[in-house]
């Protein structure tokens, strides 16, 4: 049975930034009362992301800092020459390449199947934004 598609809505505060999501993905799940199946999670965003990592402070600092040096804002992208949204935001495109618009974990006995150290994670390479969504999709038996 597929439930419909929910809509998480995040507002961001940094031009890149890791938001957790993994509590308000975990309570959204738990009203679904779906005990087998699997649940999807899609960022219909060009410049945002999800992905699942650990969750643990100054392993999220390194993670922006390899970010920004990654791929440095301050370079002449083309993109950047005319852009179509007035936004400079080539680099977080070239980042989005190494991003997942989507990631789909299973679920079994009513729980979500993450890893002991596994985290949901909403990454903006784009903001701050005043509204990102994440779309949550949830497909199983109750």
């Amino acid at each position: 049975m597929f439930f419909p598609c929910e809509s998480i809505v995040l507002r961001t505060t940094a031009p890149i930034e890791i938001i957790d999501i993994t509590a308000t993905v975990q309570t959204r799940f738990q009203q679904s009362g779906v005990r087998q199946g699997q649940l999807t999670l899609f960022s219909p965003h060009t410049t945002a992301f999800v992905c699942l990592n650990e969750r643990e402070q100054m392993l999220q600092r390194d993670m922006l800092d390899f970010l920004h040096r990654l791929v440095p804002a301050d370079t002449d992208y083309r993109h950047n020459r005319d852009p179509v949204d007035g936004r400079l935001n080539a680099h977080s495109h070239l980042l989005g390449l190494f991003m997942n618009a989507s990631e789909t974990i299973p679920v079994a006995d009513g729980r979500l199947l993450l890893g002991g150290w596994q985290s949901i994670f909403f990454i903006e390479l784009d903001g701050p934004r005043e509204e990102r969504r994440l779309l949550m999709q949830i497909n199983g038996e109750q």
